[in-house]
Formats: C-alpha cells, structure tokens, sequence
C-alpha cells in the first residue's frame, strides 16, 4: 500500500512526465510489446509463452516480502509505460488499484490472476491463529496459481491477451502455450500420482498457508499457523504445541516452510518432534539466485511434488 506523503508527490510527478512523453511503448521499443507483472508466477508465465518477443519486468524484487511491498517511483513508471499490466488482483494489491486510478490506462490491457479462476475463502482450520484486526467481508485466499489447473487457466488468459496486442506473433504465443499446457498436465498428473494411495492425506506447515488450491485440488487436508495472507509471522505457545502434538500423534514425518521465512517455527517444530524441515514452495516469489538462474514455476513444482512424496509416504 502507498502510505508516504514523499511517494505519493512522486506519483504526480511521475505520471505528469509519462502523460507528456509516452508515445506508444510498441514504436518505442522496436516493436516489442512492455509487459510488467507484479509477481513471479505472472512473470514466468508470459517468459514462457512469450519469451524475448515482449520487453518483460517482474516489479515484485527477488527475495522481497510481497505483502510489505511499496512501489518505487521507478516501478509506478514502469507500470505507466506497459502494454500489459498483470497483478493478483486480492487485498494485497491495494498499492496496485491506487495506482491504476492514478493514470490513463486506455491504452493498457489489464488482466488480475484471481480473475482467470474461480477463487475460494481462505479458511481458518482447527489449531490456526485468526488475524486480530476483523474483516469487512470474507478474505480470499490470493495464491490461485498454486495449483497446475489454475495456471492453465492463466496461462489461456494471458496467451490471448498477448495474441490480442501482438497479432503478427500470435501463433508463435498460441503454439508455446500448447506446449506449456501439456507440461501442467504433466505437472497435474505427477501430483495425483504421489497423493492417490499415499498412506496419508494431511501436511503440516509451520508457517502461514498460501495452499487452499493446490490441496482442494488433491484432497488434501492441512494444519498450518496461519491463513497464507495473514501479517502475522510469531505464533502463540498454544498454536505451536497444537502443531508439536499433531505430528506426534499423527506420526507426520515431514514440518513444511514457505519461501523465504525465517523458518524459527519449522525449528522449533522439528527439534520438538524429530519432524522433517522441507519446504513447500508456493511461487509467489524467489530468491534472488533463483531468479538470476532462470528458475521456473514448472521446476519449483516439481521440487513440491517431491517433497510431498515424504510427506505423505
């Protein structure tokens, strides 16, 4: 969200300078379309339909913490300047539809990941820690990417939209979606084959839970902290032993992070139990190495499908 009074002049600023000096992004990048999202599935999504045929930006930084970011000034004439603009869509987006409002985006086309889905309430499970502050409303759970038949979905969505936009490079987007489509089949039948016949059904995270789609999608059941867009990151004594006593009397062999958390609950946890640490990777974004080595939403779930096995095995 944009809190500072410093931020919000630059916005003006900025916003002035891009109304006087944008003149059609396509002419002035030789032809490529600009297309910005704000996290990594969105990112590596259009990299894979896409590729180097579109000047591509991912605003969300390498290893920064997605529900504490603030736009730069750099990232707000960024966003100015795209052609096509991808966010999530959820509560945590707010920075997001302040800034849209801010501008012209006539000429923008603008597509929100919880859109191309059918999404579903987060949900508080037995042993979980609601936020203190009361929602208006029901809270949706904003990972909808998790799961491979989502990401289909978004996938389809993203491919027209720059068939649309590009049309002289349409059947090249159309034809890498094709085969981007088979690789998350593949990547759906490799997650029911580890969890049909598994001895169990339930995982456990020592963290917040940005999963509701991905076990809805295999009927899994979980216990975890807190719900996946909760701003709570230090659990009470009685969570923590509600965890410790469910794996003991569970004999869950595996205590499942997210991506770059601090993992002192998943410590304590183990040491408690002799529980496994693994890491269940929900892609919202990566480390900065990880970025800079090419990695793709296909490899992390992958990795996810494997670590499941333990899990559950």
């Amino acid at each position: 969200m944009i809190k500072h009074p410093v931020l919000m002049i630059g916005l003006a600023v900025l916003l002035c300078t891009a109304a006087c000096t944008k003149q059609g992004t396509v002419q002035d990048t030789e032809g490529k379309l600009n297309v910005t999202a704000v996290n990594f599935p969105a990112y590596d999504f259009v990299k894979a339909v896409a590729g180097d045929r579109v000047n591509l930006v991912m605003l969300l930084p390498p290893a920064s913490e997605s529900h504490s970011y603030e736009p730069t000034p750099s990232d707000i004439l960024t966003v100015q300047n795209s052609d096509i603009f991808i966010y999530t869509g959820g509560e945590s987006d707010e920075w997001v539809e302040q800034i849209l409002e801010s501008m012209d985006t006539a000429s923008m086309d603008i597509i929100t990941l919880m859109g191309c889905v059918e999404t579903v309430e987060e949900e508080v499970v037995e042993g979980m820690e609601e936020e203190e502050e009361e929602e208006e409303g029901p809270a949706y759970d904003e990972h909808v990417w998790t799961a491979p038949g989502n990401a289909k979905r978004i996938v389809s969505v993203i491919t027209e939209e720059l068939a649309k936009k590009d049309g002289a490079n349409a059947g090249v987007y159309r034809q890498n979606a094709a085969e981007y489509l088979v690789r998350l089949d593949e990547l759906d039948a490799a997650f029911k084959a580890v969890v049909d016949g598994a001895p169990r059904k339930t995982i456990v995270l020592g963290d917040r839970f940005p999963f509701r789609y991905l076990t809805d999608a295999y009927g899994l059941s979980y216990f975890a902290a807190f719900p996946g867009c909760s701003t709570e990151t230090e659990p009470s004594a009685a969570t923590v032993a509600f965890l410790i006593n469910k794996i003991k009397a569970e004999n869950i062999p595996v205590i499942f992070h997210i991506e770059l958390s601090n993992e002192k609950m998943a410590d304590a946890i183990s040491e408690a139990t002799g529980a496994k640490k693994l890491l269940l990777h929900a892609c919202h974004n990566v480390s900065r190495e990880d970025f800079e080595n090419g990695v793709s939403y296909l490899q992390l779930q992958q990795g996810n499908v494997e670590r499941l096995r333990e899990a559950l095995w």
